[in-house]
């Protein structure tokens, strides 16, 4: 093996793989150091991807751990890296927060893994971009309500609430979207190269509206920043930069567009003798998948609202998850598919076929083995299930009128 695909591979992201495939195989850390001859604060090191590898380590490694050295060092571990955008990108912040840059090596894993469950299937990569929009030249808000509005007519969506942004956005367009576990000030994470595609993280452990304002967040980077890596940090501090400004007021006019929102608030007020109440506006947050403070402030925006809205319901103690119980709204369901159906279906196909193995499959699937069989069971029984459905449809008449005439 040539030392040479080693100097290519990001030293982090090959020790997040042996760190991988250490705990798939069963092992602790001390327990491969034993089995290597090594201190266990080499091995830690290694993972942590501060010191690099040398070939003779990296063979003996891929030996304990029971995985082919073509999984470390294959195709999908030498395609560009997005850490070093990251760290170009975000230098300060990443030198501020140790633990943040470990968000990015997650993305790239994931991403590459993608990219090989479609090397493996066969299937070609999917992208439907749009060129880049020019952020530049007008104010933030007249940048993000054209790119919005742009953007919602491309895609068909209307002026409506979006309730399936994911499935839209990776079907559509192409996008890579993971939901994972960050540190809990991160929102989300966003990087393009060309051999992964335009990626983004989002954090798991968000409620359900803050997740849905981060992919939004997200999608406006990608449209109008998209050579630049991002982490969408929750501050004050990191608000005020330009980029990060103009991709919050892309969400706000992305998820609220103040035409169909103005509708519906205008509906709403013409059918109560009362007004427009608390309860409202609650229950309109919902319908648009936003939390209720964000659905106040763009009602004040747009004077829909008084201009202290907010303010004085805060100073009143409001608290909008009471709020939401009372009224049944399940404020924060859980993420139903932490990864893309597709990554999910071409996993479960290169399993079907051989290319994986059930612990590779299980590792690809981010789970157990066992999970992992459950998994596949399932997707057998969905292919059966069709299947069954379908199967009298040749006996319909599909020219049969159905108005009566």
């Amino acid at each position: 093996m040539d030392s040479a695909v080693l100097e290519q591979i990001d030293p982090r992201v090959l020790g997040a793989r042996l760190q991988d495939a250490r705990k798939t195989a069963g092992l602790t850390q001390q327990a491969a150091a034993d089995f290597l001859r090594m201190a266990r604060t080499t091995v830690v090191a290694i993972e942590k991807g501060e010191r690099r590898l040398t070939v003779p380590e990296l063979l003996e490694f891929a030996k304990i751990y029971a995985r082919p050295v073509s999984e470390f060092v294959s195709r999908r571990a030498v395609t560009e890296s997005f850490v070093p955008q990251f760290r170009a990108a975000e230098r300060e912040i990443l030198e501020e927060h140790a633990d943040f840059e470990q968000a990015a090596i997650e993305l790239q894993r994931l991403a590459e893994d993608y990219a090989e469950l479609e090397r493996l299937t066969g299937v070609s990569t999917h992208r439907s971009y749009p060129a880049p929009y020019d952020a530049t030249g007008a104010s933030i808000e007249q940048v993000a309500g054209y790119v919005a509005s742009a953007e919602r007519n491309r895609l068909g969506l209307g002026d409506g609430p979006i309730g399936n942004l994911r499935e839209r956005l990776e079907a559509d367009l192409g996008l890579r979207i993971f939901y994972y576990r960050m540190p809990s000030r991160i929102a989300g994470v966003f990087a393009y190269n060309d051999p992964l595609g335009a990626c983004i993280g989002i954090n798991l452990s968000h409620p359900r509206d803050r997740r849905h304002w981060s992919l939004a967040h997200e999608f406006g980077h990608f449209l109008m920043h998209r050579f630049r890596a991002e982490i969408t940090v929750l501050s004050v501090r990191r608000g005020g930069s330009a980029s990060e400004r103009v991709a919050d007021a892309f969400a706000e006019f992305f998820l609220m567009p103040p035409t169909g929102l103005d509708r519906r608030f205008t509906d709403i007020r013409r059918s109560s003798q009362s007004g427009v109440t608390l309860a409202d506006i609650i229950v309109l947050a919902d319908l648009y998948n936003v939390s209720v403070q964000a659905m106040i402030l763009r009602l004040e925006d747009m004077g829909r609202l008084p201009a202290d809205t907010w303010d004085r319901l805060k100073a009143e103690g409001f608290k909008p998850q009471d709020a939401q119980q009372l009224l049944g709204i399940a404020a924060n369901p859980a993420v139903a598919e932490t990864l893309p159906r597709r990554y999910v279906a071409l996993a479960v196909e290169a399993y079907r076929r051989g290319e994986l193995s059930e612990g590779q499959l299980a590792r690809y699937l981010r789970t157990d083995r066992v999970s992992a069989r459950v998994q596949v069971e399932q997707a057998q029984s969905q292919i059966y299930s069709e299947q069954d459905e379908f199967a009298g449809l040749g006996e319909l008449d599909l020219a049969m009128p159905l108005d009566g005439r």
